[in-house]
This record gives structure tokens, sequence and C-alpha cells, in this order.
């Protein structure tokens, strides 16, 4: 919700998450989480049997094979799927070398990732947005994104209330704080331009997802029209569609999910685009695990944040021993071999395998 609502009411709900884990003959396991509802079915349905026989440390073979055999691959809950399992085979592959993901992948490039605060589901009513980020500058982060709560449907007055944000934000920060800002899919090109030319003074560090990722002429269009940097890519599925966007000059920074768009090894492809192209990728923070490994072992001039959704991320690692928590806006590499995911069982009532 937008806003604050105090007469919410308080209540104790029973909560359920899916964890894919791959066992191999030899006895080691690979262990990645959470996983989509959408993607376990891919994985029980149409790639549990072809899994089955597969060298778990042959990567990018099983990756190949698993994108080939289906011709419906190149998107949507299909790639999911193979992000899911290409996960957990990293994670299986450092657990067999004794390292963390990042070690694999050519070492980490710092010590700790540098997180910005994401502020889905937080309230946009000016005085809770005024003290909630000053909150947030105090904690350590140096960055911040909000989203809109309104859209081309809203009229002027609408529009107009998505720049008093931006224009709140800069006030209540400073000039030299970044700022970000995400439409999730809701404008139209001349709404986005419309919004642009007045928020400019305020230098946000970019607007995300103004539009849906089909309408690569509107993200040109708006690029071409503002010095505000154009952020896209959480919905794109694979390294076809980034260079699509690349090759247009459609957009600064890359949002890819290493959850959605074919996990580790595909999110490691994009940066190679990325960095040919001097483009910033910034992941998706859907999860946190499979995200921070990559940033953390490529160039910062690649890779300079992580995301990390304040209100969303306790929730999804409740499960978790030692959740990747960012301290003074940073988070401190794992040590542990794979991702190091480790299940706390104080807090699980039941475990059990899932037939969707």
């Amino acid at each position: 919700p937008y806003p604050d609502d105090p007469r919410v009411p308080v209540e104790t709900v029973e909560h359920r998450v899916l964890y894919l884990k791959i066992k191999t003959d030899a006895g080691l396991e690979g262990l990645y989480g959470l996983v989509d509802h959408e993607a376990a079915r891919v994985v029980e349905h149409q790639l549990r049997e072809f899994l089955i026989g597969q060298d778990p440390l042959a990567i990018a073979k099983v990756w190949d094979k698993m994108y080939r055999i289906n011709r419906h691959s190149r998107a949507g809950h299909y790639m999911m799927g193979i992000s899911a399992i290409d996960n957990a085979l990293w994670d299986l592959a450092g657990k067999h070398f004794g390292v963390p993901v990042y070690r694999l992948l050519g070492g980490p490039t710092r010590e700790s990732v540098e997180a910005y605060a994401s502020c889905l589901g937080s309230s946009v009513q000016p005085e809770a947005v005024a003290r909630r980020s000053v909150e947030l500058k105090e904690e350590g982060f140096r960055y911040q994104k909000w989203f809109f709560p309104h859209g081309p449907s809203h009229g002027t007055k609408g529009l107009l209330a998505n720049v008093e944000l931006v224009r709140n934000l800069r006030q209540a920060l400073g000039d030299e704080y970044e700022i970000m800002f995400d439409a999730f899919n809701g404008w139209d090109l001349g709404y986005a331009k419309d919004w642009a030319r007045m928020a400019e003074k305020y230098r946000p560090r970019w607007i995300e997802e103004a539009f849906s990722s089909e309408k690569l002429q509107s993200f040109v269009e708006l690029r071409r029209s503002t010095s505000i940097p154009v952020a896209t890519g959480e919905h794109f599925y694979g390294r076809w569609e980034v260079n699509r966007f690349l090759r247009a000059d459609a957009l600064d920074v890359v949002q890819a999910d290493p959850e959605w768009c074919g996990g580790v090894s595909e999110l490691v492809k994009i940066c190679t685009l990325a960095s040919a192209n001097d483009v910033h990728v910034v992941p998706h923070g859907h999860n946190i695990h499979a995200a921070l490994h990559v940033v953390a072992a490529q160039s910062p001039m690649t890779c300079p944040l992580a995301e990390y959704l304040l209100r969303f991320k306790p929730h999804k690692c409740h499960f978790e021993k030692d959740p990747l928590v960012p301290v003074n806006g940073h988070i401190a590499l794992p040590t542990r071999p794979g991702f190091g995911i480790e299940l706390d069982e104080s807090k699980i009532d039941r475990m059990e395998r899932i037939h969707l």
C-alpha cells in the first residue's frame, strides 16, 4: 500500500516457501531459493526427468540443453525454471570445490557489495517519505529507490504528485544523495517525457520501467529526450533481449534478474554485453543470493550496486540462518561454499517435497 494505514490488523499467518534441492549420486547437494511456484512447476513437469543422469558440474552444457529442448524456452516461466536449476547447480559446484560462487566466477572485486534501499510498499505520503528517507540515509544507505503511485489515468494532478515525490526526496536528502524511481510499466511515452521534463532539475539517478519491455522504441525515444538515465530489464529473459536494447541505445542501466533471466550463467553473459557497451548492470532484487555473487565478481564499473527490497527480503529469507542483510548500506560477502544458504530448523515446522 502506498499510504500508511494504522487500521491494518496485525495477524499471524502460516508462511510457506519453496527451495530447490538437487542431489547427486555422489552425495553432494545444490540448494537454491526462494523459487517461484511458476518456476517450480516447470522444474517438476518439464525438466526434472531430463536432469537425471546429467553431469552436474557441466553447467554450461546443461543450460544449453535445457534451453534447446523446449520451443518456448525464450521467455517466461520456462526460463524461470532454467534459472532455478542453474542457480542450484552453481551452489552445488561451489560446494564441490569448497568455495563461494563468486570465487568460481573469477573472485571478488570488493569486500562487500553496496546495496540500494528499495522502498516498494512504503508510504509515499509526503511526511512519511521525508521521515523514512532520512532514516535510511542515517542507516548508511547512499541510494534509495521509490515507487510512483500515479500514472496517465490520474491526469495532471497525478503527474504533479509524481514530480512532487522527487522534489520532496531531494529536499529531504540533499543535493549529493542518489535517488531513483520506478514506474512499474505504468506510463506511456508522452507522460514519461512530461515527467522527465519537470523532474530533470532534481537529478534522479534513473527512471525505471517507464514502459513494459516490449516497447523498445518508447525507451529509445525517452532516452533521447532526457538527461535522466533510463533503466529497465527485470523482465528481460536472456542476453538476446538485452542485446536488442543495447544495439538500439535504449537504456543506461540493465536490471536483469538471475531468478528469471536464466540464472547466474546468463547474468554473467549479460554483464559482458553491458560492459562492452559501457552500460551498468544492477540486477533486480527479487532474491539476493545469485545477484550478490555475480555483482561481487564483476568490475564495479559494470556492477556498482545490488538491490535490497526493504519490506520483502526479511520474510523471503525467514527460514535461513545468517540471512544477507545490509549493514551501513553494504552486504558483506558470504564465505561459506556455494551460496552459503543454510536453513534454520528452529523456524521450520515441517519440510516436505512438493508435487505441483
